[in-house]
Formats: structure tokens, sequence, C-alpha cells
């Protein structure tokens, strides 16, 4: 296994995670019992979805037709919503059997087409068993990582108070929205350029 590869492949996803980005948002949107429970949840859905595409994801999107570019527009569009919704002030999930844990912050917070399409790219330029494996303990190091993070700001948020935590929230909505609308771009940029 190579060390290197395991370097790049958690260096690249903790710049793509964003912990310190994320975990406001984990935040703002749960409760503090909530929280506890989701950390376990979101981090296990994320990795399972991220190493599912490292190891599968170019011979799934190849299969349905899809293209990374594609993949980031949806992404990008289903971020919108949730910052719309954090702009409004719509901080719990509305439905009884939705799980934040898994959307947003799973995906396509964590798991989302930046991090899918970075580690579709990572495992086909390291084809070999010793290179996926590399890229699979890589995976792992960055999701350990931002686990710790979301535990850390269930903590802090035990500390500050609510009216904060909910002007916070319209900030991060606001940012959100702008990682959204990047998303889109970036992904008409590709599809425009690929034509």
């Amino acid at each position: 296994m190579s060390w290197r590869v395991v370097g790049e492949t958690f260096v690249t996803l903790l710049v793509i995670m964003d912990p310190a980005g994320t975990a406001p948002i984990f935040v703002s949107r749960m409760s503090a019992g909530e929280r506890q429970r989701a950390v376990g949840r979101a981090v296990l859905a994320a990795g399972l979805l991220i190493i599912g595409f490292a190891l599968f994801g170019k011979v799934v999107l190849d299969y349905l037709g899809v293209s990374v570019e594609s993949l980031s527009i949806a992404g990008g569009l289903l971020l919108l919503l949730v910052a719309l919704e954090m702009l409004r002030g719509f901080d719990s999930p509305t439905g009884e059997d939705s799980d934040v844990a898994l959307v947003p912050l799973a995906t396509p917070l964590v798991a989302g087409p930046g991090a899918i399409a970075t580690v579709i790219v990572l495992a086909r330029q390291h084809p070999d068993a010793a290179g996926r494996a590399a890229v699979v303990a890589g995976i792992l190091a960055a999701l350990l990582v931002l686990g710790a993070s979301l535990l850390l700001a269930d903590r802090l948020a035990r500390v500050v108070p609510s009216a904060l935590l909910h002007f916070l929230t319209r900030v991060f909505g606001l940012l959100l929205a702008a990682i959204a609308v990047e998303l889109v771009v970036e992904g008409v940029r590709g599809l425009a350029t690929g034509a």
C-alpha cells in the first residue's frame, strides 16, 4: 500500500468534505439529542457511498449514462433546496421519516459530487489492488477526522446561545447556497466544454 496515495486521498477529501464548514450546518439543523445519534449514521452512510463509488462508481455512472458533470448539477440543486430552507428558517426536517443525518449531511454535503468524482478519478489512477486499498485507507482516515469534528461541534453547540445558532444558520444557508450554485456552474461548464 502506497502511503503517498493514502495521503493524497486523505488531504483531497478533507478539503472537499470541509469538516469546519459542515459542522455548523450539522449543528444548526438538529436538536442536541438528534446530533449525538446522527454522527455515526452520517459518517457511516457517507463512507459507504464514497467507498462504493471509489470501487464501482465509474461502472455505475457508465451503465446509467450519467456524467460526473450531471451528478454535480443534481447535487448542487439538492444543496440549493437545503440552503433555501436554512435561509427561510426551516431548520428541522419536515417529514417524520426525514433523516438530516442522511440528507443533506451524508449526501450531498459530505459525500457530494466533488468527493464522488475525486474518488472515481483516484481509483482510476491507481487501478491495482494496493492502489485501491490505499484510496480506501485515505477515505477512512478522512471520515474519522470528519466524525471527530462533528462530535466536537455537538459539544460546542451546548454552550452557544440558541439565538446565535439561528443567526449562524442564516449565514451558513447563504454560504451553502453559494456552494450549490458553484456546483451547478461547474457541472454546466463541464458539459459545455465536453460537448
